[in-house]
């Protein structure tokens, strides 16, 4: 299968060197085909999209706003395509919160997201360090490493579906008051007969926090699989996750962030991630926000769990709803076409028919 690698070229060249090297290096004997202006983005449905995007020194890229404005603009302009991304830049900042910016704007304009989609080049490197012990090699040989990988799984990775898909739904809300909770039940309602769903609060303490203990312990409880600290994530949600197709978090803002339970479950994960990937597991989410905020949400979905603990992101994974009072998401004049689209979404993605 051939890449098409989108690459808007910053306009002073010697700022994407590297990156125009290693391209060249992991990409070397692939068909591909390159676009690097955002009035050539037409006519991409379906294909392997390898993103490559380098920054200048302010974190900055003007053919790639244009290009952004476009996903932004057009919702069906990448339909059916999945999506790998590679981010350079010569500081060490912007290239993580860019490359979620993206990430929401391709998925938002039909393209899926591999599980760990992201390579990210910092300036110095350094971000690669543990990458280049693994294999042998220095801090460019494990980037240029990361890249070639990618594009291979890109190539090659499908997302299977299932006869009976196994749904593990997260959610710290309370079922009389939220807005969330509400869209969930009205999405249940949807869905069909054909799925085994698993719903599990994490609410009123009942999960403490990832405490940061050394990699060594980690990777220890997590090869039993369990943590140091039990409780409902040994408990309840490990086993949940392993056996789960696709997660649904439930997700209201809360100071422009996930809920501090939804944030402990997702850190807590890590040794779980440490025995096994998730690349064939989807991610997708309900965000609503009382004022605005919504996409800020979304996007910290998106890094957490797609580009850090690496489930699949289906197209246009999160339905999202402004709504403060109890019931307004609900009374919104066009949730209930919205929840339809999106419950057929869930069925694409999942459903083996």
């Amino acid at each position: 299968m051939s890449l098409t690698v989108i690459y808007p070229s910053l306009s002073q060249q010697e700022e994407q060197k590297r990156l125009d090297r290693v391209l060249d290096q992991a990409l070397a004997g692939r068909e591909i085909r390159r676009i690097h202006r955002a009035e050539n983005l037409s006519q991409l449905q379906g294909e392997r999209l390898l993103f490559a995007l380098p920054l200048d020194e302010a974190g900055q890229n003007l053919e790639y706003y244009r290009m952004l404005s476009r996903l932004r603009r057009e919702p069906g302009l990448l339909e059916g395509c999945t999506g790998g991304l590679v981010v350079d830049g010569p500081g060490e900042l912007y290239t993580k919160s860019t490359a979620a910016e993206l990430a929401l704007a391709m998925n938002r304009a039909g393209c899926a997201l591999l599980g760990r989609p992201l390579v990210e080049a910092t300036g110095s490197l350094v971000n690669f360090r543990i990458q280049a012990k693994n294999l042998g090699t220095d801090l460019a040989g494990a980037y240029e490493a990361a890249v070639a990988e990618t594009a291979q799984r890109l190539e090659h990775e499908v997302f299977a579906r299932h006869v009976r898909p196994n749904l593990l739904v997260l959610h710290a809300s309370s079922h009389h008051t939220s807005n969330t909770m509400a869209l969930w039940s009205a999405l249940r309602s949807r869905l069909g007969e054909n799925w085994d769903i698993t719903e599990i609060g994490l609410r009123n303490g009942t999960l403490s926090d990832c405490a940061g203990c050394p990699y060594t312990m980690c990777l220890h409880f997590g090869e039993r699989g369990g943590c140091f600290y039990g409780g409902v994530m040994q408990e309840e949600v490990y086993p949940a996750v392993r056996s789960a197709d696709a997660l649904l978090l439930l997700c209201p803002n809360y100071n422009d962030a996930l809920s501090a339970n939804l944030t402990a479950c997702i850190n807590r994960l890590t040794a779980l991630f440490r025995q096994t990937r998730f690349y064939h597991k989807a991610v997708f989410a309900l965000v609503v926000s009382g004022y605005s905020g919504c996409d800020t949400v979304a996007r910290q979905v998106i890094s957490a769990l797609n580009m850090n603990k690496s489930f699949y992101l289906p197209p246009r994974f999160a339905l999202m709803a402004t709504a403060n009072d109890p019931g307004e998401a609900m009374a919104a004049p066009d949730m209930s076409s919205r929840l339809d689209a999106f419950a057929e979404n869930m069925r694409r993605t999942l459903v083996l028919e």
